[in-house]
């Protein structure tokens, strides 16, 4: 797995606890702001999304016809984008009990998920078409990528008819186990004693975070890791230098469609959480542009983003649709300087090695 991005203090601070550009604006504000602003609602957000997605799978299981599976794959896509915005906190809760491999197993480069998947199809098992015994089993079976494929891969327009039922009962299963683990990160996050608590009263006592840097790095290091990971990992691992090197068949959720749906929501997530923790505020006065630069980087990102529509690889071989592509990596790169280089720097931190070093 990759790395976390270290972040470093090379300023000594003069108040513990209060972010270095502003002693008004205290570390643990600008933290619970993050919680109670952003990281709660969505992953509440998220959990409704999932509810939704588990009633539309078990209509199409008790009705089978294209119109269900229609909006079984219209939830699908609403709830890839909810995620996508929760996703940005890869820390946490979500970090507990394998639960973010298993709600998102990728990438999968050697498709171990797919055979997987495609064996638990062939074989029929029973034990896959129930929520509570698919948790114990391999991450890679019951998650978003096993239920896209079972909603677009190869064989899914048996979906639609009563034929073969089993296909169906696994998607309802693995949409049963998404809403499961949405429900528990929620109720984690929720939790007055919980993770929450510890990340946003910062002290010598504090088993994770000892004072007010090492929370609000925490909070830094989720735009500077997705940032990177945006670029790097989700568009560059298909978006190729030139045409001829591109490969979209190992885009995320190219099979549904959501590729682009799904990087939207990252930035979307950046933007909310960045907006709604006040991170900006802490910022001296003659750098307070920075915030808002950032702010109007991460909306053009989303839109760009958003106006990629269609499959992927029509997409790709599209000029204006890659040169989009290609603007959006733009943006990323000129928001990792920007939040990764004069950002930190403004608040005394300065980035470390690079999330992505190792394997």
């Amino acid at each position: 797995m990759p790395k976390r991005f270290a972040l470093v203090l090379v300023l000594p601070l003069a108040l513990l606890g209060a972010l270095p550009a502003s002693a008004a604006v205290k570390a643990s504000d600008v933290i619970q702001r993050a919680i109670d602003g952003f990281i709660r609602p969505a992953y509440e957000d998220l959990h409704q999304h999932t509810e939704a997605l588990v009633k539309a799978m078990h209509k199409l299981c008790e009705a089978p016809s294209q119109g269900e599976l229609d909006a079984a794959r219209a939830e699908f896509s609403a709830t890839i984008h909810a995620w996508s915005s929760a996703e940005i906190i890869g820390f946490g809760p979500i970090k507990e009990n394998n639960r973010l491999e298993r709600m998102l197993f990728w990438p999968d480069r050697k498709s171990i998920g797919l055979k997987q998947v495609q064996a638990a199809l062939s074989d029929e098992d029973p034990a896959a078409t129930d929520p509570v015994q698919l948790a114990g089993k391999s991450v890679a079976m019951q998650g978003l990528g096993a239920l896209e494929f079972v909603l677009y891969g190869d064989g899914a327009d048996v979906l639609t008819g009563k034929d073969e039922p089993y296909r169906c009962a696994y998607g309802a299963a693995v949409a049963g186990n998404i809403e499961i683990i949405a429900a528990d990160v929620s109720a984690a996050w929720n939790k007055p004693d919980g993770f929450a608590a510890l990340w946003a009263n910062p002290g010598p006592k504090n088993a994770l975070y000892r004072d007010g840097n090492e929370a609000v790095t925490e909070l830094v290091g989720v735009f500077i890791n997705e940032l990177e990971m945006v670029r790097d990992v989700r568009l560059k691992g298909f978006l190729g230098a030139r045409p001829d090197a591109d490969k979209p068949k190992q885009a995320i959720y190219w099979r549904s469609q959501n590729t682009a749906n799904a990087l939207a929501g990252n930035l979307a997530g950046v933007d909310a959480l960045f907006q709604l923790s006040k991170l900006g505020d802490a910022l001296p006065p003659d750098a307070h542009w920075m915030a808002e630069s950032i702010h109007i980087q991460l909306v053009n990102g989303v839109a760009t983003a958003k106006a990629v529509q269609g499959p992927i690889d029509k997409a790709l071989a599209d000029p204006a649709l890659r040169e989009k592509l290609e603007h959006f990596a733009l943006i990323t790169s000129s928001l990792s300087t920007l939040i990764g280089t004069r950002l930190t720097a403004e608040f005394g931190l300065t980035a470390g090695f690079s999330s992505l070093d190792g394997d």
